[in-house]
């Protein structure tokens, strides 16, 4: 399989690292500091065409892939991991669910959302229901022509700045009976009864919140509902199945991360005197930067191989198994070059006026968020021994968040 790049998307490359280089990289350290929201960035993004690339052209986008969308985030990430993890969530996951499986009305208000620049939250985990997602207890009660949900999420990427949200719930109709989890969108700016609560003070990503985001009767029009055609006691794995997208994304901002530490690095090897000539020079050195480059080009031709898979197969979203192997290995291997990148800069890397620890901080989320590297370990296991995952008793394949699609869905 060849992963050479056409014009089109080399140019899309080129417009990126211009803009990162410009534009975001001389914010990131502030956005850091003040631990707030781009929103500079996000309309610099926005402008660029580079919030809702993956929308279709009939509802206003340009259409991308998913690969031409990697190659934007991995430029964003080398320069600001915030902004790289906006790029994805403009472009993939919960948008990318409801443009495959939601109503033409759905899609519609979406798309609106996002190319204007909105970062849509997925809202699936809870309290008690992480990598099991569906252990989670939020439900939404059928009343006539709405439905009414109750319960609460934890750690939602962008509580207090999305509008848009895909609430993941257990569904009931008006007679009490489960009929499976559903996904609903809900809007912010107009819904009462979803209530912004605690944000978690993290360590790395600072500049975008991660947040409770409170259900408390909360009203939908029961046209809200995010249906696949499987119905919703198949539809859970349909809608979790876009999330291999969302994973292709987060494993290329952990590339970009690496990128940009390497980059940083080489630079700074090449520039740094000790003994009477560049630290570049010192054979031990080169090789640490040897394998930093060999890493991160491994890395990227996982990605891209996931992000190529897309449509495949009938399958939409990109392979669970290739989403799965190359988030493990992208977001290991930026902990080691963020790692190593920081330590070329010697002390300087340790100090908070130099980007590096910044880089390595951010880079450390990422074999957590998104499905946890030892929760896909389990994913890529049970496709290549073609097992199921471990069942709840109603029937959902227990890892929650590890639930693939078509491949893994739960009889």
């Amino acid at each position: 399989m060849s992963f050479a790049l056409t014009a089109e998307q080399e140019a899309l490359r080129a417009k990126a690292r211009e803009l990162a280089e410009q534009v975001i990289a001389p914010r990131a350290a502030e956005v850091d500091r003040t631990e707030s929201y781009p929103w500079d960035n996000v309309k610099a993004l926005t402008e660029a065409g580079f919030m809702g690339m993956t929308v279709p052209k009939e509802y206003g986008g340009p259409g991308h892939s998913f690969l031409d969308v990697t190659l934007v985030i991995e430029e964003m990430a080398a320069q600001c991991g915030v902004t790289g993890r906006i790029a994805v969530e403009g472009n993939m996951g919960a948008i990318s669910a409801v443009m495959q499986y939601g109503t033409e009305a759905q899609k519609k208000r979406a798309a609106e959302y996002v190319l204007a620049g909105d970062k849509p939250a997925i809202c699936i985990t809870e309290p008690e229901a992480g990598s099991a997602a569906t252990e989670m207890t939020t439900r939404a009660d059928r009343q006539g022509d709405k439905y009414v949900l109750n319960g609460k999420k934890h750690w939602i990427t962008g509580g207090g700045v999305s509008r848009l949200h895909l609430i993941f719930a257990r569904v009931f109709d008006e007679a009490g009976a489960e009929l499976g989890i559903g996904g609903f969108l809900a809007f912010r700016d107009e819904d009462q009864g979803l209530v912004i609560g605690t944000r978690e003070p993290t360590m790395g990503l600072r500049g975008i919140p991660e947040t409770e985001v409170i259900f408390e009767d909360l009203e939908l029009p029961a046209d809200r509902l995010v249906m696949p055609p499987s119905g919703l006691k198949r539809g859970f794995a349909d809608l979790m199945n876009a999330y291999n997208s969302q994973r292709v994304g987060a494993g290329t901002v952990a590339l970009g991360l690496a990128e940009g530490s390497y980059r940083r690095a080489l630079a700074f090897s090449k520039e740094r005197e000790q003994f009477g000539r560049p630290i570049a020079e010192f054979q031990g050195l080169q090789w640490m930067l040897a394998d930093l480059s060999v890493q991160i080009e491994a890395a990227r031709a996982l990605i891209w191989r996931a992000a190529a898979t897309a449509g495949k197969d009938g399958n939409p979203f990109p392979d669970s198994l290739a989403a799965a192997q190359a988030k493990i290995f992208a977001s290991e291997m930026a902990l080691k070059v963020t790692t190593d990148g920081l330590q070329i800069h010697g002390a300087r890397g340790y100090s908070r006026n130099w980007p590096m620890e910044r880089i390595q901080r951010d880079a450390r989320m990422f074999t957590i968020g998104g499905g946890t590297a030892q929760i896909l370990r389990t994913v890529v296991a049970s496709r290549l021994l073609g097992s199921k995952l471990p069942q709840t008793r109603d029937g959902y394949a227990r890892l929650g968040q590890a639930t693939t699609g078509r491949t893994q869905a739960a009889e």
